[in-house]
């Protein structure tokens, strides 16, 4: 489905549900904790994981409000050739590839040529998962349940990938959570996912940036900075305040430029 390029700073339609990505996130929060599969968590806290960039702002609120640990699933698009919006697959994290075998024929995509793809693919892939984790170890997920979290789902092929990733790091269960997305995609990841959570799903997405008011690009260094943020408050215990002069306020808003966390991951994991 072709969808037009959304103005980041146009006015919003009549459609529009969320003033930003931390009210989007704030509002799936609302839903997720009363979510059943979350009911009843044994002493493993669930474990938030975003699809960069702009999932990090939603599951840092998403992270906040559960207590939970934050971390990123990275995924990398594969682009048609000469036309790199069309997708006809994704990569993820642990060596998944999810490709379209239909429409890498209709195009005609020559088994040289795709492997060149994915190959270019691999190697983005690395660098995303080095920029935003860094030297950090990924967070622990083997027996817990991940909840992963993106802006939107309109077709659901990157998130198809970063599902099977959760799988293959040992997720006990996943838990797909978007403020908006197409009916159309949640039933292709509801196969998938153990559920999809989204806080509205409309028949006339359109664009997932319609249903925000601002609906700017997220930068890497919002990126880096809210998980620096949510590790350095996550390795914080519980009842002690934040040091005098800490930037973020009451709100947890992140610097523009976090330092490096002492601590990496899952505070509370051994």
């Amino acid at each position: 489905m072709a969808v037009a390029p959304v103005d980041p700073l146009a006015p919003a339609p009549v459609a529009v549900r969320f003033g930003d990505r931390r009210d989007a996130g704030r509002q799936l929060a609302e839903l997720l904790a009363e979510h059943p599969l979350l009911a009843g968590e044994d002493a493993e806290r669930p474990v938030v994981l975003a699809i960069p960039r702009g999932g990090v702002p939603v599951a840092a609120e998403v992270a906040r409000a559960l207590q939970a640990p934050l971390d990123v699933a990275v995924v990398r698009k594969i682009g048609a050739p000469g036309n790199p919006e069309f997708a006809i697959g994704a990569l993820a994290e642990g060596g998944v590839r999810i490709l379209s075998d239909d429409v890498v024929h209709a195009i005609g995509l020559s088994p040289p040529a795709l492997q060149e793809l994915l190959d270019r693919g691999e190697r983005e892939l690395v660098d995303r998962l080095l920029r935003y984790r860094g030297q950090c170890e990924p967070v622990p997920l083997r027996g817990r349940t991940a909840i992963l979290v993106d802006d939107g789902l309109a077709t659901g092929s990157s998130a198809l990938a970063a599902v099977e990733s959760l799988r293959r790091r040992g997720a006990r269960r996943v838990i797909l959570a978007v403020p908006v997305a197409a009916p159309q995609a949640v039933r292709l990841l509801g196969g998938r996912a153990d559920d999809v959570v989204c806080v509205e799903a409309p028949d006339d997405l359109a664009a997932v940036g319609y249903w925000y008011r601002d609906f700017r690009p997220t930068r890497d260094e919002e990126v880096t900075a809210l998980l620096a943020a949510h590790r350095a408050g996550a390795s914080r215990p519980a009842g002690v305040p934040r040091p005098e002069g800490d930037p973020r306020g009451e709100d947890d808003r992140p610097p523009e430029a976090a330092p490096p966390p002492d601590r990496c991951g899952d505070p509370a994991a051994p």
